[in-house]
């Protein structure tokens, strides 16, 4: 598995846009609105990782690391293996438009960790 982004939910995207932008010194490399409310900026540096910075409507309290993205070269395999080792899976494995896989689980702090097959 190589950890591929740190989702980081915020009150404001603005100032935490700026925050990792100016101060931080990353870029934006992609910016999308699932649908209205939600808005979701992902900010790249040096390496492969990213910071997925996340403004949700619904969930306005709602702040600091929630989730950690992982990529994996075999869902199957790994899914398999994660289990006969004690995870327990919350969602997935399932297939999403692109034709990704994604399965979630929680760690024993409730950070979901999401993995992820292209």
């Amino acid at each position: 598995m190589k950890v591929k982004y740190a989702t980081i939910a915020v009150a404001n995207m603005e100032e935490s846009v700026k925050f990792y932008t100016e101060v931080m010194g990353f870029e934006i490399d992609n910016q999308i609105t699932p649908y209205p409310g939600m808005n979701i900026i992902f900010l790249k540096d040096e390496g492969d990782a990213m910071i997925e910075l996340v403004e949700n409507a619904d969930e306005p309290d709602k702040k600091g690391i929630f989730l950690v993205g992982m990529e994996v070269e075999d869902m199957d395999t790994t899914v398999k293996q994660l289990i006969s080792n004690g995870a327990k899976f919350t969602r997935g494995p399932m297939e999403v438009g692109d034709g990704a896989k994604l399965a979630f689980l929680m760690d024993p702090n409730g950070v979901e960790i999401e993995l992820i097959q292209h």
